[in-house]
């Protein structure tokens, strides 16, 4: 119970940073006209740059940067970019669909994590996180539902096909990224993580931020209350990304990706001061049953299944003459094994 608990205040903690990066951008976006999640997302992956790519820099040996980017530099620039794009493709289909759609596609991505897992973590799952999977979706239905009860499902968007396939495209790279974190924080390090996403992640969101985004923050009349809010998301994102790994390596991927799923009803809370949205007694209803099927998710852990092991042969040649034998006891004397030129065996104890 306790380490249940544990899991599910880490999940809500990543489910408020994560509502935070959505109000900021909603409020700017309606008070302010502006929308550049590029630049948004660069702030971010600048800090961590600063930070955790700074840290890498300065260690020797193995861990270090050049030592990571002679051995696997090719890994983390298809990380990068997968993390850069899954950011940008969500919250550009909010351009082209609805919200509901947004909603709906968005839990595409726990089956492609689960699947993912299943090859590349080797992770097992029971019947009951599949059922536990089943109830979280089934209160995102409901979530959707009361949306549409209270009238935010939004207009039907300039080009609902592009804007799903965008989400449907988001979701699947959002499952890429963090089954790679998962495997390098469990296998690697959580610092080589942040500091090689930091790192590509720069410099990619970089270039695509002057190619699709310079237009748009050439429009941009700075106050301090945009300032501000471009310092809240960047905070917010960047506590999201530096917590997550820690979250990831005490529970996984697939058990976090369940939890944030009530990111969406935080959002709604705050925005029924800030949007002045309308309340309905199912998102309460639709919380309730996300909680049930996560901590459902979280009682019972997954298995990791076992290589396979080699075959080992079965002849007893003179091949198998040099294998080292065990000792039984401390009385079994130290056998040693020679072979003499014309393949006459010598063996000797000590």
């Amino acid at each position: 119970m306790r380490h249940i608990l544990k899991t599910v205040l880490l999940g809500q903690m990543l489910s408020l940073f994560i509502c935070g990066t959505a109000v900021t951008s909603q409020y700017l976006a309606e008070q302010y006209q502006v929308n550049t999640p590029m630049l948004q997302s660069f702030i971010n992956y600048v800090l961590l740059l600063l930070v955790y790519t700074t840290i890498l820099a300065f260690r020797t040996g193995d861990d270090s940067l050049l030592k990571i980017l002679k051995q696997r530099w090719w890994k983390y620039l298809f990380l990068g970019l997968a993390d850069v794009e899954a950011n940008y493709t969500i919250v550009k289909a909010y351009q082209y669909t609805t919200l509901t759609s947004v909603q709906l596609l968005d839990c595409f991505g726990i089956p492609v994590l689960m699947a993912l897992s299943w090859f590349i973590l080797r992770a097992r799952y029971r019947l009951i996180h599949f059922i536990a999977v089943a109830v979280c979706l089934l209160g995102v239905g409901t979530m959707v539902g009361a949306d549409i009860l209270a009238g935010r499902q939004d207009s039907e968007g300039s080009d609902v096909v592009i804007g799903d396939v965008l989400v449907l495209l988001g979701a699947s790279l959002y499952a890429i990224s963090n089954v790679s974190e998962e495997y390098i924080v469990k296998n690697l390090s959580r610092v080589e993580f942040l500091g090689m996403v930091g790192l590509f992640g720069t410099i990619i969101s970089g270039l695509q931020l002057a190619i699709v985004e310079h237009r748009d923050i050439m429009r941009i009349q700075w106050n301090w209350k945009i300032a501000l809010l471009f310092a809240a998301f960047a905070l917010c994102m960047f506590g999201l990304y530096i917590f997550m790994p820690v979250v990831i390596k005490v529970t996984s991927a697939t058990s976090v990706n369940l939890g944030i799923l009530t990111a969406d009803l935080y959002s709604l809370f705050f925005g029924l001061f800030l949007f002045y949205y309308k309340f309905s007694g199912l998102y309460i209803l639709s919380f309730v049953i996300i909680m049930v099927g996560f901590i459902l998710y979280c009682s019972t852990p997954t298995q990791t299944a076992e290589p396979t092991a080699m075959p080992q042969p079965h002849s007893t040649g003179l091949d198998n003459a040099g294998l080292k034998l065990e000792e039984n006891d401390n009385q079994m004397p130290v056998v040693t094994v020679q072979f003499t030129r014309d393949e006459s065996v010598v063996v000797s104890t000590d």
